[in-house]
């Protein structure tokens, strides 16, 4: 049977109070601490951490829902969440909804029910009326119509224009913008709007592909669009901005499976700024977001709305060119 904490107090020879005094980090005197700390460890006691959030409303647990854990942007953003809620003595509890919205769902409402005490989303389904004062959530590149959730996002619109200047700066003439994304609009959508705009401003001719999710086949809606700008054996576009660095991973093998070269033939510049892992290369030229930042941002956020406190709703972080080897 589990060692409980009148086990800890019986052994250590203290009272029930400084048991739970030590076990909640509040001050007693060093003979007492060391005495509870080597009756916990003789016993092999363990806190009940649920029991615990229970009484005192609190589980120090925050949930982070994410669409797909393979995407390396969602990877990378829920470790450095993880870290920067570790410094704050809180734990991740992940959900990989892979965007459904029922699971989501029951996730929020965990927060609702003090399961946890709050979460940060990122999520494109069609949960805007399950989302409520009842439940602290910070939403990443997402407005929902509840003008108090506060959102996190870097600047897309700003990221749009600095791939189309950077396609304009190396001499292209033509180019395109390729999205692949959700119908409910967010904040992602800005890197479209940003990328137009720059380029009406510098009067360069642009083409759009916008892919709204669920579609049947990507690389047959890619090679349809590259076939229809291909004439006698030449590519007739020679920059493209794509909305995730993903995105242009899979059609850059379209584009050289036509034979053209990248960047030689057409330059490429994904949004995310991804890297396999910190010490090799990105894998594309990209508009780097800066996940770590936007981490921090939400922890902040989060433990500001747990304590009560006021929060800006709207948290934009700045967002560079990097070079990945597909822009000449």
């Amino acid at each position: 049977m589990p060692a409980t904490m009148k086990d800890v107090a019986k052994e250590a020879g203290v009272a029930l109070g400084t048991v739970s005094k030590v076990i909640n980090n509040i001050p007693v005197s060093e003979e007492y601490k060391i005495k509870v700390e080597e009756a916990i460890k003789k016993l092999g006691y363990e806190v009940d951490i649920y029991a615990r959030g229970m009484k005192k409303q609190k589980t120090d647990t925050i949930a982070l829902i994410i669409p797909n854990l393979f995407v390396p942007f969602f990877a990378h953003f829920a470790y450095y969440l993880e870290y920067e809620l570790s410094k704050h003595n809180y734990k991740l509890l992940l959900c990989n909804s892979d965007g459904n919205a029922e699971k989501e769902v029951r996730y929020i409402n965990m927060a609702k029910q003090n399961k946890v005490d709050g979460i940060v989303g990122i999520t494109y389904s069609d949960i805007d009326k399950d989302i409520s004062n009842n439940c602290k959530f910070v939403s990443i590149d997402r407005h929902f119509s509840n003008p108090d959730i506060p959102y996190v996002a870097s600047d897309n619109y700003k990221g749009g224009t600095i791939a189309a200047q950077k396609l304009i700066d190396i001499g292209c003439k033509s180019v395109a913008f390729i999205r692949t994304g959700s119908n409910v609009y967010g904040e992602t959508y800005k890197r479209k709007i940003g990328f137009i705009d720059a380029c009406k401003e510098n009067s360069i001719n642009y083409k759009v592909l916008d892919l709204v999710e669920p579609f049947n086949n990507l690389e047959k809606a890619c090679s349809e669009f590259l076939e229809e700008n291909i004439c006698d054996g030449k590519l007739l576009i020679d920059g493209i901005f794509f909305s995730t660095d993903l995105l242009a991973l899979r059609v850059k093998k379209i584009i050289e499976s036509y034979g053209f070269s990248i960047p030689n033939d057409v330059s490429i510049i994904g949004y995310d700024g991804i890297k396999i892992v910190p010490d090799l290369d990105y894998i594309v030229s990209s508009v780097h977001q800066p996940v770590d930042l936007m981490a921090k941002k939400c922890v902040e956020i989060i433990i500001s709305l747990i304590n009560k406190q006021t929060v800006p709703k709207v948290n934009y972080l700045p967002v560079d060119f990097v070079d990945g080897g597909t822009t000449k």
